[in-house]
């Protein structure tokens, strides 16, 4: 299957897999989703990750979280930079998501990371996506 923006797959395959009230979605796994799936679990979006090695395809195995009483800590996930137009931010410019409650997550050149992060390192770099 041809897929033009990988990041976006993810990003709704863990949308839908909320909204269903799964427990764990399954999704192929890159350098750079491992990356997004590690500031989600440092957050505490989702419980964590695993790698699965299925008929010789990478899989990344992301639980996701819940509250007490089946209401999903993750609420909204929204891409921003796309293929078609990507978004650069600088320093000054990352954006705050939901007035800090969510976090928008950034591909800088130290690695990828939050924006909070970026801001006190002093570093911008592409908006991957917004997460609340």
């Amino acid at each position: 299957m041809n897929m033009t923006d990988p990041i976006a797959d993810m990003l709704t395959r863990i949308r839908n897999a909320v909204t269903a009230k799964h427990e764990y979605v399954n999704i192929p796994a890159s350098k750079m989703k491992l990356a997004i799936a590690d500031v989600l679990s440092k957050e505490g979006f989702i419980r964590g990750y695993e790698l699965t090695d299925e008929a010789n395809k990478k899989l990344m195995r992301v639980q996701l979280n819940y509250t007490g009483k089946k209401d999903p800590v993750l609420t909204g996930l929204q891409r921003v930079s796309k293929p078609g137009l990507r978004v650069y931010v600088q320093k000054r410019e990352i954006p705050r998501v939901y007035g800090g409650l969510g976090i928008a997550i950034l591909s800088t050149p130290q690695g990828i990371m939050t924006g909070q992060d970026a801001w006190r390192r002093s570093i911008g770099g592409e908006v991957i996506c917004y997460v609340w």
